[in-house]
């Protein structure tokens, strides 16, 4: 009884490593490469984008509550959108709303290192500025 207790450990312990090592490791993100990722239409159009799909949040509104929301984001090899965070909010549901608009985003342009694409981590800054006949 004892070897076959014995066994079974032994059989689950060498399945288990042999599960552990067929784990995938994600690929490196890069924050620096030869090539820079690029919005499709390039860095206007990126910024015309956000000002077209935008929603200033309603409790922002209220409060007025204005300033910048710092998103961070991976643009993947294959230029889709991944993986979005609120590195910095100002309250009000404006940081939900950023990441709303950074992942819908279409796909980018791929970053490249030797020519081959990458995955690159990208910092934007999204603003809120009421204007000035806000209520």
């Amino acid at each position: 009884m004892k070897k076959l207790i014995l066994l079974v450990v032994v059989a689950l312990f060498c399945c288990t490593s042999a599960m552990a090592q067929t784990v995938v490791v994600d690929e490196e993100i890069f924050l620096v490469v030869e090539n820079e990722p690029e919005f499709p239409g390039g860095e206007d159009s990126l910024y015309a984008y956000i000002a077209r799909n935008i929603k200033y949040p309603e409790a922002a509104k209220k409060e007025k509550i204005e300033g910048r929301v710092f998103v961070t984001f991976v643009i993947e090899k294959d230029g889709q959108v991944s993986s979005a965070k609120i590195l910095r909010d100002i309250g009000g549901g404006c940081g939900e709303e950023a990441i709303r608009v950074v992942k819908n985003m279409p796909k980018w342009k791929p970053g490249t290192q030797r020519g081959n694409p990458v995955r690159f981590q990208f910092n934007l800054p999204v603003s809120f500025m009421l204007g000035k006949d806000a209520n």
